[in-house]
Parts: C-alpha cells; structure tokens; sequence
C-alpha cells in the first residue's frame, strides 16, 4: 500500500511539473502589461479575501503552538492584517519594477560584420523550497511571475494552510489576467517524499532555491540534481569600530538583534573594539537588554557586565532567530574581519563607525553578500533594497548573490545578426 502511495505521488509531482513547464513557454513570451495585470489582481484578491488567509493562518498557529514551537518560528509564521496588507503592496510593488525579460544587457559588433547581444532570459521552470513565513507563497510567487518563469513551491508542513489561501490568489491574478494559473502552483501534500522528487526533477525544473534553516539547506545540496541558487542561514555581526559614535552604536545594534529576532538579517554577534569595549558596551547591553534580550559573551565582555552569560565557541556559529545576541571583545577591526571570515555565513555584516579608512577597509575586505556601514543589518530585505521583495538571500558567489528579487531569477542568451557571414577553415 505504501508502494502504491508513493507512486501516485511520483505521478502527481511529475504532472505538476510537466504543467509547469508548459506554462513557463508561455510565460517567457508574454508581454509585461499581462504580468503586471496579474500581480495586480492577485493584490487584489489578497485584500478581498483577507478574512480566509488569517483563518487559515489561525489554523496553523493552533497547530503550531499545539507542537509547542518557539516564539520565533511563531513570528515567522503568524500573519496579520498588516501582514497581509504587506504581502499585496509586495505585489504591487514587484509590478512596478522594470520588466527584465528582452532587455539587452550589452550589445557589439565584430570586425567581420556580425552584431552580438547579450540579452535576458527567463531562468524557466524554479522550484522553492521555504519554511514557517508563508509571506515567500507571495513574494516568491509574485517575483517568479514578473521574471517570467513558472513556479513550484512547497511550503514548510507548519504553513500549509495559510500557503493554499495564499497561492489561491496568486492564482486568480494569474486567470483574471488570462495567464496559465499552473504558472504557480503549491506541492499538494506536505508529504516530506514531495521535497526529494522535487529535487530529482531535472528533467522539468531548471533552478530550485531552497530557503529556511542549515538543515533544509544541506538535504537540498547533498540531494538535488538540480542545480541550487542558496539560501544560507544568517550568522550576521554588528562590529562597533573605536570610533563608533555611541548613541549610533546603541540604536543600530538594538534594532540589528531586536527588530524582528526571527528573520534571517537578525544581528546574531556583537563585536566590539577593545579599546572602547568599558564605555560602549555598558549602553549597548543596558538597552538590549531592557528590550528583553538573552546576552552572551566572552570573558572580556563579562568583565565588564558580569551579568552577561558565559558564551561557548558553538554560540559564535549559531543563528538564534530569537533574543539571544553572542558578545564579543575583539582587538580592532583586523580581529572583527577575523571573526567575521572565521563564523560568519557569508549573509549580511555591519560596522558602525565615524573613521572612513576603517569603514573602506570593512566594507572591501569583508567577504559577505551584503556589507553595511551605520545601518542595521535588518535592511537585508529585497523590499528594502527597492527590489519590490526577495526570494531569499543568496549566501553562494554562482549567478546570484544577496537578495534575489526579479532580475536575479533571469538567465541571458546570446543573440547574435550576422548578414550571410561564414567563418573561414
């Protein structure tokens, strides 16, 4: 009988994909009026229908907290009306960007008279894998669909319900604006076979971005024989240089680690100058920790602030997603970049300081995927950055790097106009 399971699911999954890639020849030819019709729509259709997502949501969250999961993961995945309001202005937002579809990225001509074009492309088929935020459902969808390409997405098991609600109005925009609605579809089950067919389908998807913790990350690399555009955990650091200005140090580290603790550009390390360490840091902690948040440090940390909790060489490798910050002693900004290259993940890394040659020399020599100076790490956000939103934040240095919003989920083409030109023996 389990045999029998599996194989109607290899079935189900290979017709979704087959589905899918029929949509996605239609979607890399439409022109951008029709997408933006379509996100228009399904915006649309998330404000309408509001009251069914948050009762879907409620469903989860009862389910959620029944399966006793933290405070953080319950962050990510409540949705509220502004939520909800964000996820259809994400939309609308995303529509407004420039169609990257057609658009020529460099263009010459050779000395034999032939004209070359480098010209972008959908990426095709791509299918995401996400845990807990079911807001991806629509950012990814939405950003998918500008992009041009089809999507397949599954849903973290915890977010079922509040996705179907979701992707059932990505896919009334898809029909109101006369689009294929299996352009974006949800894996039916959250069956965990689902997600290991999904990586085995080579044959019907072209990318698969994986986004959630380091476990989902590894099964997706060590499994996939698709090729992966990663999303890796956030192990992001708030370096406070000497000459760091200390109400500046005070607020950006307060909203690096305590904004929102659950995301993935959440502050994570605090590192600080040793030779400010006993007049920055008394602040700093004071007003983390009046915010509610767990400290941690080392020794020179804790002999400064001996309320401070011991820290172990795990915690510098650990992304908390919740009010739990690392405290870090550290001799200048040579043993910050140190530390940074040692435990980071190659996410999102700030300084805060007035000194520009200190600054140039962070931001150069830090090798993440989004450097900061005087800004909380929190606008690691495709929204942010004036993306419109993000599927995730690409960790890796292939095609793709920091926030991956619509023009990062195309590939181009070589167009090349030649007048009867051959090429000699």
């Amino acid at each position: 009988m389990a045999t029998a399971l599996k194989f109607d699911l290899e079935q189900e999954m290979q017709a979704l994909g087959e589905r899918a890639r029929q949509a996605a020849r239609v979607l890399a030819n439409v022109p951008r009026a029709a997408k933006d019709r379509a996100l228009g729509a399904a915006a649309e259709a998330l404000r309408t229908r509001e009251h069914e997502i948050l009762t879907a949501n409620a469903e989860d969250m009862a389910a959620a907290r029944a399966r006793g999961l933290s405070s953080a993961l319950l962050d990510r995945l409540e949705l509220t009306p502004a939520r909800v309001e964000a996820m259809a202005a994400g939309l609308l937002a995303i529509a407004a960007q420039d169609d990257p579809v057609g658009a020529e990225i460099a263009r010459w001509q050779r000395p034999n008279g032939l004209d070359i074009a480098r010209v972008r492309v959908p990426l095709g088929v791509i299918g995401i894998i996400y845990e807990s935020r079911p807001n991806v459902t629509a950012d990814a969808g939405g950003l998918c669909l500008k992009a041009g390409n089809a999507a397949i997405l599954r849903g973290g098991s915890e977010s079922f319900h509040s996705s179907r609600a979701i992707m059932s109005c990505l896919q009334a925009g898809l029909k109101a604006a006369g689009l294929p609605e299996d352009a974006l579809q949800l894996v039916p089950t959250v069956d965990r076979e689902a997600v290991g067919m999904l990586l085995r389908m080579s044959a019907l998807i072209d990318v698969i971005v994986p986004r959630g913790g380091r476990s989902l990350i590894e099964r997706v690399q060590a499994e996939s024989r698709v090729p992966v555009l990663a999303h890796l955990e956030g192990i992001c650091h708030v370096y406070l240089d000497r000459a760091a200005d200390p109400d500046m140090a005070r607020e950006v580290t307060l909203n690096a680690k305590m904004r929102r603790t659950g995301i993935c550009g959440a502050a994570e390390t605090l590192l600080v100058d040793r030779a400010v360490a006993a007049d920055l840091l008394p602040g700093v902690l004071a007003a983390l920790r009046a915010a509610g948040c767990r400290l941690k440090g080392d020794a020179a940390t804790r002999a400064i602030d001996p309320a401070v909790e011991p820290a172990s060489e795990a915690d510098w490798t650990t992304e908390y997603l919740d009010a739990i910050l690392s405290v870090r002693v550290v001799d200048g900004l040579e043993a910050a970049i140190e530390h940074i290259d040692r435990y980071g993940s190659g996410h999102t890394d700030a300084i805060v300081t007035t000194d520009r040659a200190a600054a140039d020399r962070f931001l150069k020599e830090v090798d993440s995927a989004i450097v900061m100076l005087n800004a909380s790490t929190q606008f690691a956000d495709g929204g942010e950055f004036g993306m419109g939103a993000e599927v995730g934040i690409s960790t890796g240095k292939l095609h793709a790097r920091g926030p991956v919003g619509v023009e990062q989920l195309t590939s181009f083409k070589y167009v090349v106009r030649g007048s009867g030109q051959t090429r000699p023996a």
